[in-house]
């Protein structure tokens, strides 16, 4: 497996997982959630992930959307499987598990809870990659996982030869240009934090996990092709509109922001599992505003062959 025998490029949703009112898994709806960004024109679908809820899931609920997700991809898109764990082991068996239900790919988060020395963290990717032939996604997000999965952790795996991708959310694009300096184009770059997705694109970004692109896929897959053909003109104007909505996707109530949006468009619920509660007062009432000015001032998108 190498990066040459992957296909992921362009925009993958960070896909919600759809709960009942008791709190209980609601498949069904998570289909629907699925199948409708597929029809919208998604490059691919990422479930499982911090949006999806990975930590909230029992191992077979997780294994249930991920089945779910590949019948809605229904071969037209990958589907790729969070993989967040507290030991090592623990994500071994995941992937494992992950890849007989039909995963094409999975997205390894750091160790969760502990906070790893560098040289901890390459060795739990390392471990986790070869226990299994699928691709791997490596996955980056310092504030939330407390594990900075820094360019030279990156290099220190390139030998491993099914770590084919690299997701950053740190937020500093600077990180893209020095591992292209240091490894050239050994790994598949994706931005994993909205609201410095144009950034990431200019500076070599192939796909984005996006998070605020389960409300606005079409908004998000255009964006991003914009940038990706140098349409730097439209991509802006259509950034400036997008930015306050893309915004929600950087703070610690990103789950319930996104959700709610979700709602609000008419393409999921809100519901979260506790600890995740409902937004509410001020909170709420800011984030109604940002859908309903995003609505009201929607603009037309430019062809990008969606």
């Amino acid at each position: 497996m190498s990066r040459k025998a992957i296909q992921w490029s362009g925009v993958f949703p960070a896909v919600t997982t759809q709960f009942k009112a008791d709190f209980s898994l609601d498949l069904q709806a998570t289909h629907q959630v699925m199948r409708k960004l597929v029809d919208d024109g998604v490059s691919g679908l990422v479930v499982c992930g911090t949006v999806g809820e990975n930590t909230s899931l029992s191992t077979a609920e997780k294994l249930a959307v991920i089945e779910v997700a590949k019948d809605a991809a229904a071969g037209r898109v990958p589907v790729i499987a969070g993989v967040a764990e507290f030991t090592t082991e623990f994500a071994r068996n995941t992937v494992r598990e992950a890849a007989k239900a039909g995963a094409d790919g999975v997205m390894v988060m750091p160790a969760l809870v502990y906070s790893a020395k560098p040289h901890e963290t390459a060795a739990h990717f390392r471990a986790v990659a070869t226990g299994t032939d699928l691709p791997v996604m490596v996955y980056n997000n310092p504030p939330i996982y407390r594990n900075d999965v820094t360019p030279e952790v990156l290099i220190a795996l390139q030998d491993c030869e099914n770590i084919v991708c690299f997701k950053d959310s740190s937020g500093d694009t600077r990180r893209f240009i020095d591992l292209r300096n240091a490894v050239g184009e050994r790994f598949v770059l994706f931005a994993g934090l909205d609201d410095v997705v144009v950034e990431s694109v200019a500076v070599g970004a192939e796909g984005w996990v996006s998070g605020m692109s389960v409300a606005f896929p079409k908004e998000g897959e255009t964006l991003f092709r914009l940038a990706k053909a140098q349409r730097f003109e439209e991509a802006l104007a259509l950034y400036r509109w997008f930015m306050p909505l893309l915004h929600l996707d950087a703070r610690p109530d990103l789950v319930q922001c996104i959700k709610l949006c979700e709602e609000l468009v008419g393409r999921g619920s809100s519901i979260t599992r506790p600890p995740r509660l409902p937004l509410q007062g001020e909170t709420l009432a800011e984030v109604k505003a940002i859908v309903a000015k995003a609505l009201a001032t929607r603009p037309s998108l430019p062809d990008v062959g969606l």
